[in-house]
């Protein structure tokens, strides 16, 4: 019998080959009908044989295009025609956009054999791509993603590139960056001033892979942004680059030819193998090899962040280079936004790059690396950006239109629509009018290209966050502040898809949040739901003397939890490296409560346990005391925690536990008096953290029952707390659930804000 049936598959189904792999299907089965892109994904309409019919739909899935997801695939029945054969017909306008677009990814293996192959039309072309790779979300301006709707309509295709194009048997059929040597985007290397360098043999990759050999910094424009580049076993050349961006001790992310050299760099288990080589490319943190490069690259550090080449551009300089290792990092200066436009790059740029290797394939929007690590059996997002935004976390329920604005650091918007949270990419500090900017252009393209209008805006309770202020700027839309750590908690329950119909346990561990009293939170064990939460434990409130000079000084953190706890300082190397009139201007200020805002924070607490160990007096990134500090725990096998005290606390209608710290400090102060190694103290302190922490949860489990823990803040990107409080949990019988989409960090923070403002309006 001959049935006709209406296919609407929604998800990431175009430009990814989706239409060439059902016209196949079709076609090899010999079906009546046809396919077109619509602003909602794909409609299908398939007419033959009821069997084939179904074996067909079934099929639609199974063997689906690698770079394309389903979320939802309906069916309904129409009546038969008279087709005979089945055809592509125009993308369809005018509704409402629910498609999903797919990420930037690396270049696909057959790409990379045609680029490499001297028969090959495309050989040694830095643009080669097809339905399975290259360029994405950054050369999107509308839906549906058509090339007149990207940054390559600009590109007329020669005649070969439009016979591929029209071609539904053909890998690069609709491949909508599709170009070659003869049609497409085009190098050019330039001078610092922007002037266009010439060579002997005019070939921009090989003069600039020359330039780096030379260690000179080279500006490179990749797929959502320019890196600074250098020979990463140069320590000349990584030292000039440090200087030029002014990033004194912070890690350069470190790009290798392919994962023989990764493995000769970092110790790469199967998991970090399997993060190295995924088609997002990420930035992936891993324990480094000693004297694997120039400690200039990962100063005091004993990770190193590696990922291998994504555009066809990276393979051919390294081909021209021989390069063992490229630092690749952000093409910005420090603390502002990476570089898109080329005359934007000589202009930010200048005097950090001595040249620059452009395209003038427009780049839409700003797209950082992402960066991930593998912690606790699983891969853990640190950064989220390029290679998985924009695609959505996918939750247990529809929400409202709801515009999340993140907070303050590492800064991320959220939009929710119907059952998709989407995450914009990395914006990150909003310090400057540059960020600000970046900001705004997130929003505004994001909302955009997913067509949601949000009815509510979500902000962080800090009345000095520009994200806050600019989420009470608007008007005319339901305006909802979410408590901080709440945030951070319900981002996690969302990730997990918990329905909120009965509270978790939250561990909520941060550096900074703003606390419904007013204090600077960031120790915090919550009882939550979506809609709100209690505050049922908190590290004991100290002053932070000087406010925020505190973060950047972590000793006056030492003094200060040193003064709450009655101690003395007495004959401590740490301490003694302190100018004494900054250290009595202090402990003035602390007797008479002055400049001294009371924090509850986690990180404070790191920060005074590593300047009391030497470890940092002062940092030049944030968490630097408390990263390096973690990493001096890992030469340790000692197993005797630190104690702490919990000391029973009644607010109101809530009863909790205060963390009281005197008794670390005691123990601490003692093993340094007796010269106890520093890498045993940091881990009988992260040991002694763990303990509490759990013995808190068992606590809350015999008082409400709840055995559903959360996992989540800035703190949760140590390995040592983390993956030892998760083990003890789950030991203890707890459920435990953690982040792995969205970073723990406040690079996660705008979908919890999301989620709990849906719920509450």
């Amino acid at each position: 019998m001959v049935v006709r049936k209406g296919i609407e598959v929604s998800g990431v189904v175009q430009g990814v080959g989706f239409r060439p792999h059902v016209y196949r299907l079709a076609t090899e089965r010999r079906l009546a009908g046809q396919i077109r892109n619509t602003p909602a994904g794909v409609d299908i309409e398939i007419q033959g044989e009821s069997d084939v019919v179904e074996d067909f739909i079934a099929r639609l899935s199974s063997e689906a295009p690698p770079l394309s997801r389903i979320t939802d695939l309906h069916l309904r029945d129409l009546p038969s025609n008279g087709d005979v054969r089945f055809v592509i017909v125009e993308s369809a306008r005018g509704a409402a956009v629910q498609t999903l677009i797919s990420p930037d990814v690396a270049v696909c293996d057959d790409c990379r054999r045609e680029l490499l192959d001297p028969r090959d039309r495309r050989y040694r072309y830095p643009f080669i791509n097809c339905t399975n790779c290259g360029p994405r979300f950054t050369i999107v301006r509308d839906i549906p993603y058509d090339r007149a709707y990207t940054s390559m309509a600009r590109f007329t295709m020669c005649p070969d590139c439009q016979a591929e194009y029209d071609n539904p048997l053909d890998r690069r059929f609709h491949a909508q960056p599709n170009a070659c040597w003869r049609c497409g985007p085009q190098l050019q290397l330039w001078d610092a001033s922007g002037n266009p360098i010439s060579s002997d043999d005019d070939d921009p990759i090989a003069e600039a892979a020359a330039r780096l050999q030379a260690g000179e910094v080279v500006a490179v424009k990749g797929l959502g942004g320019f890196h600074l580049a250098v020979d990463a076993t140069n320590s000349r050349a990584v030292d000039f680059l440090r200087e030029r961006k002014g990033r004194v001790d912070k890690p350069f992310a470190v790009m290798v030819p392919d994962l023989a050299t990764a493995e000769q760099l970092c110790e790469v288990d199967a998991s970090a193998r399997a993060l190295l080589q995924q088609v997002q490319r990420p930035i992936v943190l891993l324990p480094r090899k000693p004297e694997s490069l120039p400690e200039a690259v990962a100063p005091r550090n004993l990770d190193l962040g590696l990922f291998l080449p994504y555009t066809p551009l990276h393979h051919l300089l390294f081909a021209a280079g021989g390069f063992r290792a490229l630092v690749m990092t952000s093409g910005n200066r420090s603390e502002e936004p990476i570089a898109i436009d080329n005359e934007e790059a000589v202009r930010c740029l200048r005097g950090i790059a001595d040249s620059l290797l452009v395209h003038d394939r427009d780049i839409l929007l700003r797209c950082d690396d992402s960066v991930v690590r593998s912690a606790g059996g699983a891969p853990r997002q640190m950064r989220r950006s390029r290679g998985y935004i924009p695609m959505p976390v996918f939750l247990n329920e529809a929400l409202p239109p709801v515009l999340a604005v993140g907070g303050e650091l590492k800064n991320t918007i959220c939009l929710t629509k119907g059952r998709h949270a989407f995450l914009s990419q990395h914006i990150g500090d909003l310090e400057n009018l540059g960020s600000y900017n970046f900001f705004e252009e997130a929003v505004e393209h994001l909302q955009r290209i997913l067509e949601i209008e949000p009815r509510v805006i979500a902000y962080d309770l800090h009345p000095n966050y520009f994200s806050t202020r600019w989420a009470l700027a608007r008007d005319g839309v339901e305006k909802v502040g979410v408590q901080h750590h709440h945030a951070h908690v319900a981002s996690c329950m969302a990730e997990n898809g918990l329905d909120g119909k009965a509270k978790v346990i939250g561990f909520a561990l941060d550096g900074t949040g703003y606390g419904t009293d007013g204090h600077i939170w960031g120790g915090e064990v919550l009882l939550a739901d979506y809609v709100g939460f209690e505050r049922a434990a908190h590290l004991a409130y100290v002053p932070m003397p000087g406010g925020e000079a505190a973060i950047r000084e972590p000793w006056r953190m030492a003094l200060s939890y040193l003064t709450h706890c009655g101690l003395k300082l007495e004959d401590l190397p740490s301490m003694a490296r302190v100018e004494a009139k900054k250290a009595e201007l202090v402990l003035r200020m602390l007797e008479k409560k002055v400049n001294c805002p009371l924090t509850s924070s986690c990180g404070r607490l790191f920060d005074a346990v590593a300047a009391l160990l030497g470890v940092r007096e002062t940092v030049n990134y944030e968490a630097q005391a408390a990263i390096e500090l973690e990493m001096l725990a890992r030469d340790s096998t000692d197993e005797c925690p630190y104690c702490f005290a919990l000391v029973e606390e009644n607010e109101g209608v809530n009863e909790g536990w205060i963390i009281e710290t005197q008794p670390l400090w005691q123990e601490m102060l003692a093993d340094l008096k007796h010269k106890v190694p520093a890498s045993a103290i940091s881990r009988r302190f992260h040991l002694g953290l763990v303990a509490v922490l759990a013995e808190i949860a068992s606590r809350l489990r015999q008082r409400t029952g709840v055995d559903r823990i959360c996992l989540s803040g800035g703190s949760f990107n140590n390995l040592q707390l983390f993956e030892r409080l998760q083990a003890r949990l789950i030991e203890d019988a707890f459920q435990v659930f953690s982040h792995r989409e969205v970073p723990a960090g406040d690079g996660g923070l705008s979908l919890g804000q999301a989620v709990v403002a849906a719920r509450r309006c």
